[in-house]
């Protein structure tokens, strides 16, 4: 960055008048700033009563002053921190006088990335503070304090290493090429691979879950009109969201409710019923449902049990890695009694929206499913971080493919350099400006 010289300003927080707001700086003005006014140089790390002046030494307000000098600070420059009243009028006058005093108004999340630039954080442990204020559940903060914390940016660490030591090895037998295909050749070479890639497939799996804890589980509610998708919101929801009448097609748009299961955040999406029509307002509620499997973590087909085995179906617009749930409602009609079963990958569970019988055992189910009981080693994560691990493991695949052929030595090396490069955009070791300016524009200012 051109700019990293440059000292910034920004309001931190500003709960209300009656709480307390903060400013911070940061940046090599620092020290002035902070010495200009509390009239004197703060000691290092105390928390210093003072009095916030204006140019003309009008009082502004009075609050406390903390100084961070450099490296030991968030951003790794020298930082400034004003808590005063959390009024707006008297915490903007308090950001001009900084600004007087040779400050800038900051970017969204630039002191976030001044700490990602000066080694204080990585890329992905930087994304986690964001992620930390953005949660939407006790679990989803959780995964990002450990994010935060380092344990997933230590997990790509691991399978970096691992990955540079069979890189290593493949490029050792390129440079001495007679013993290259003797080399290549050696079962040892296989077994280290096939172990690279049983450590990635496990580590994209608790991406998958820590994506999910910070987004929250989306699940889309899916079947044939009257089957009861609406009245599954409104059970699970706790209220009526959804208009549920016995005409079929009432719901005609995409409805969401956002739920938090015992500290899970959980996305429901009911759509409308799946079928063809010649109403052109019902036909457009049918594209937006399927459009909205898409994008689901979770397919939940509502269905009945004449009606079932033919619905399996509506599941054509699912993709393959999303999960499935049947629910086939309405047992209170037959009475049976609710329980639930895997079918050809598939989870079955017989229950009833309108008396609520089998909806807490698909309650846990959900929760399970968002990363509920993921245990303490769970992470927050993005899907960009999916992406590039999935990218890895298509160059571990390639790697395998071409060391069938003891000539393919550096073919093998490009693959798992490809890979490594993959693997270093989670952590910022390898990233693009474009790639910062999107992860960093996102925060809010302050941050």
């Amino acid at each position: 960055m051109s700019d990293t010289a440059d000292t910034i300003a920004a309001i931190a927080s500003a709960p209300g008048a009656a709480g307390v707001g903060v400013l911070r700086v940061s940046g090599p003005a620092v020290p002035a700033i902070a010495q200009a006014l509390l009239g004197r140089m703060p000691e290092a790390r105390h928390a210093h009563f003072a009095a916030f002046r204006d140019a003309a030494g009008e009082l502004i307000d009075r609050g406390l002053l903390l100084y961070f000098p450099a490296p030991a600070s968030y951003t790794g420059e020298h930082v400034l921190e004003l808590q005063g009243h959390g009024n707006a009028v008297l915490l903007d006058a308090l950001l001009r006088r900084a600004c007087e005093l040779g400050a800038r108004l900051a970017r969204p999340g630039e002191f976030t990335e001044r700490a990602f630039l000066n080694g204080k954080l990585d890329l992905a442990q930087a994304e986690a503070v964001a992620d930390l204020i953005a949660a939407g559940s006790q679990a989803g903060a959780r995964a990002a304090l450990r994010s935060m914390e380092g344990e997933f940016s230590r997990r790509v660490d691991e399978l970096l290493q691992a990955l540079i030591l069979l890189r290593v090895h493949i490029e050792a037998a390129i440079d001495f090429p007679e013993e290259e295909i003797d080399f290549l050749a050696d079962p040892a070479i296989a077994r280290q691979l096939q172990a690279l890639r049983k450590q990635l497939a496990e580590l994209l799996r608790e991406t998958q879950r820590g994506v999910r804890l910070t987004d929250g589980l989306r699940v889309a509610i899916i079947g044939r009109p009257n089957a009861g998708k609406s009245s599954l919101l409104n059970a699970l929801a706790g209220s009526d969201r959804a208009i549920v009448t016995d005409i079929a097609g009432t719901t005609r748009d995409v409805l969401r409710e956002n739920l938090d299961l015992d500290g899970v955040a959980l996305e429901l999406v009911d759509t409308a019923g799946l079928r063809d029509t010649d109403d052109p307002v019902e036909r457009e509620g049918v594209r937006r449902a399927r459009h909205e499997l898409t994008r689901a973590d979770v397919a939940l087909l509502v269905t009945d049990a004449a009606g079932a085995d033919e619905d399996q179906q509506l599941f054509a617009d699912v993709q393959a890695d999303v999960e499935r749930i049947v629910l086939v409602n309405k047992i209170d009609l037959d009475r049976r009694p609710s329980h639930s079963e895997m079918r050809e990958g598939s989870w079955w569970l017989w229950a009833s929206a309108k008396n609520g019988d089998g909806l807490d055992v698909l309650r846990d189910h959900l929760k399970r499913l968002a990363g509920a009981g993921s245990g303490e080693g769970a992470f927050s994560a993005r899907r960009r971080h999916v992406l590039a691990l999935e990218r890895v493991a298509e160059h571990l695949d390639r790697t395998a493919d071409v060391l069938r052929d003891v000539h393919a030595g550096e073919l093998a090396a490009e693959e798992l350099r490809q890979a490594q490069h993959a693997l270093g955009e989670i952590t910022g070791s390898y990233s693009s400006d474009d790639l910062l300016g999107a992860i960093f524009g996102s925060f809010c200012i302050g941050k």
